[in-house]
């Protein structure tokens, strides 16, 4: 019995070695490897996720310290809207959700805790997926993906913030058209849906300027391109507000103009990142070279030892030499 279990231990050992940077600096793995990998990769992000979602379902009825309840802050946009815009109870409470049927209240609860947690525990789960990426990258190419993760993060966060600060003038434009004719109460999973709707959409446009960014490092597009190119983005930024917004004038002028000044910010960090390469060419004399001249790259294979080649030649004879 001891055999089985000495072999088992030594191939959680040999697992536990391929995926440590230290033992396998390259990341080499089978394809079945890559899966095995990809899977448990996964589960620890759900695992994360699920964590998240439990802590946000506790959070939505109980606040910790001066830090509010969730559902008070998620009913925070409602709740502010004129006491004669919504529907008197006749118990002194008009800032109630409509529950229409059974279990809604738990199933809005569930959904917003878990979308609530996985906010919180990004970087849990993000780094799994990071985790399984880097071992195929450069070191060049891992610093960049942390910078993107992390800004990524950040302007989603910026973005979803920016939506429910504007929530509560777009809520009551919107419910005030007709206002002497109707009384507002509004299910709990419709208002739901608007809310965490309308705070993606926010999250996700802000990812736009990264992407841009991003495109320019590795040479998709150029700061004279998205120069000529400025009015007609601007305009389509417009154009897409209108589209995935509300019908109110806030949400989409709020998200329209967000949009606008960080997609000039990201010009402006492209501007400055071709004016370094341009730079860089004009020190080595690239621009210079005709259409029929070699570039002036300096080759020098290293041999088993780690010794360049040219060294070992330094002061003997060409190898051009050696064959003639």
């Amino acid at each position: 019995m001891a055999e089985p279990a000495t072999s088992e231990r030594f191939g959680r050992r040999d697992k536990r070695r391929k995926r440590s940077r230290r033992h396998n600096p390259d990341g080499t793995m089978t394809l079945i490897e890559h899966v095995y990998e990809f899977r448990r990769r996964l589960s620890f992000a759900l695992l994360a996720i699920i964590a998240g979602g439990i802590v946000g379902f506790i959070w939505f009825d109980s606040g910790v310290g001066a830090l509010a309840s969730l559902g008070d802050l998620i009913r925070g946009p409602y709740c502010s809207l004129p006491p004669g815009m919504l529907v008197d109870f006749g118990d002194g409470r008009q800032c109630q959700l409509l529950q229409t049927e059974p279990f809604e209240a738990f199933m809005i609860r569930l959904k917003v805790g878990i979308a609530a947690g996985a906010v919180l525990f990004a970087p849990f789960w993000l780094y799994q997926f990071w985790a399984f990426i880097a071992p195929g990258l450069y070191p060049s190419e891992r610093k960049y993906a942390r910078v993107f993760v992390t800004l990524a993060s950040l302007l989603f966060a910026g973005g979803a913030v920016l939506a429910y600060a504007i929530t509560p003038f777009a809520l009551h434009m919107l419910v005030g058209i007709g206002a002497e004719n109707f009384a507002t109460a509004l299910t709990g999973s419709k208002y739901i849906s608007f809310i965490l709707t309308l705070l993606i959409i926010f999250g996700v446009s802000f990812e736009l300027p990264l992407l841009i960014v991003m495109l320019n490092r590795v040479g998709v597009v150029r700061y004279e391109q998205l120069k000529k190119w400025r009015r007609g983005i601007i305009m389509a930024m417009f154009v897409f507000a209108a589209i995935v917004t509300p019908a109110d004038p806030f949400s989409m002028l709020a998200l329209a103009l967000a949009l606008v000044l960080l997609f000039e910010l990201a010009i402006q960090i492209t501007r400055v990142h071709d004016r370094k390469l341009e730079r860089q060419r004009e020190d080595l004399g690239w621009d210079s070279l005709s259409d029929e001249e070699a570039a002036p790259f300096q080759y020098q294979p290293s041999g088993a030892d780690g010794e360049a080649s040219g060294e070992r030649r330094r002061g003997g004879t060409d190898s051009t030499d050696d064959v003639t």
